[in-house]
């Protein structure tokens, strides 16, 4: 592990920007003032392996719908409708997504760990913030693996030509006129930054946008609305699987608005089923042994070290990391107890002189677009900072 020491961005240009969680409870920086230092032929791997995956995601994707294994992987059955319509129908395009990674850097091989289709956080200190810190210490900006905020500009313009072509954009856009409304809930920061980050490029890609809270954003059979303006576009910054249990009603509207063709959500609801950690047992069934895959079970793995984490969990939470003998390393808890639970075979994460372990997140968004790390114990959790990268 080849880490390089930087001066850090101060809390008062990262709040200039709209970077206000900077801060951790125990009053430490959350954004490392230190970078990972990978080589070409790393950057370029993560790019394949990530590129892979999601085909491989797309093709198990279809397997679970052709054989109707909702249940096994711990979806909803009230979004089931919802996920084949959007399957089924192109224009309900992926937007953005993360990929957790073990391995990728000092040798060591990359392997999945989960994906994150729905909902992804770090997009910010990905997209915005490591390249302001190499900017700041006057390093080359370019020499990461980082194109994230054009890529998703590119993407945004995908949802109008549906085509790996956007040349077309402006022509079909102005046709069209749609419009995207932004939403997240009201009382996190980091939810409402992050999503107003999304609003910015996308304006940048051309679009008409606006943005509300989800509390104020109106439902009925003729779509989604801000106050008496209707939009054909609705981007949401919370999870599906909150929707299903929290808001039951409100998925069941959201369900005929899509069947009506009334508007279109991003994240499409399909991305809950890649989201779920029950569709990696999906993927080993469909593609044992895979280099880039660890063997994952509804039951415990026998004579193996692995880690037993629920379905739909977030930030490490409900995680237990199992030895071989049946004796536990370590454990966490929190609220997603009730969620079916999974067993992965453990992988050791790259981890520096002082034993913190460091998990590498490749963004998607049409293709893998830019990479970055997370540090912290074996069970990373929402004190892990964040380390940026450079290419040397």
């Amino acid at each position: 592990m080849n880490l390089e020491k930087l001066q850090p961005l101060t809390d008062e240009y990262l709040e200039s920007i709209g970077f206000v969680w900077h801060t951790d409870e125990d009053d430490s920086s959350y954004v490392a003032d230190e970078i990972v230092q990978i080589t070409e032929d790393e950057a370029n791997a993560f790019y394949e392996a990530t590129n892979e995956l999601y085909d491989m995601f797309c093709e198990a994707g279809e397997y679970v719908i052709e054989n109707n294994l909702f249940h096994d992987i711990n979806i909803p059955f009230n979004l089931v409708e919802l996920i084949k319509e959007s399957w089924e129908n192109d224009v309900h395009w992926h937007l953005y997504s993360r990929f957790d990674l073990a391995g990728g850097i000092d040798g060591k091989p990359i392997k999945l760990i989960e994906f994150n289709a729905d909902t992804p956080t770090s997009l910010f200190e990905t997209a915005i913030i490591q390249w302001a810190l190499l900017k700041k210490n006057g390093l080359d900006d370019a020499s990461q693996f980082n194109n994230l905020a054009e890529a998703l500009k590119e993407n945004f313009k995908r949802i109008i030509t549906l085509d790996s072509d956007i040349e077309k954009f402006e022509e079909y856009y102005s046709k069209l006129g749609w419009k995207i409304l932004f939403s997240s809930i009201s009382s996190s920061s980091e939810d409402i930054n992050t999503t107003k980050l999304l609003q910015h490029l996308a304006s940048e890609a051309g679009f008409n946008t606006d943005f509300e809270y989800i509390e104020n954003v109106q439902f009925n059979d003729e779509g989604i609305y801000k106050e008496d303006e209707l939009f054909e576009f609705w981007f949401k910054l919370i999870p599906w699987e909150d929707i299903a249990i929290e808001e039951s009603e409100l998925a069941l509207m959201l369900t005929e608005i899509v069947k009506e063709k009334k508007a279109i959500i991003f994240n499409p609801a399909y991305t809950l089923m890649f989201q779920s950690k029950g569709f990696m047992k999906i993927l080993w069934d469909l593609y044992p042994n895979h280099p880039l895959l660890l063997e994952t079970s509804f039951e415990p793995l026998k004579g193996k070290k692995q880690v037993e984490k629920r379905c739909f969990g977030r930030e490490g939470a409900n995680t237990k990391i199992i030895n071989a003998d049946g004796s536990i390393d370590c454990e966490t808890h929190g609220e997603y107890e009730g969620h079916k639970a999974i067993f992965q075979e453990y992988v050791e994460l790259p981890t520096d002189e002082n034993g913190n372990s460091y998990q590498a997140g490749v963004f998607y968004a049409y293709e893998a677009s830019a990479l970055g790390f997370r540090r912290g114990e074996k069970i990373l959790n929402n004190m892990s900072k964040f380390v940026g990268h450079i290419i040397r």
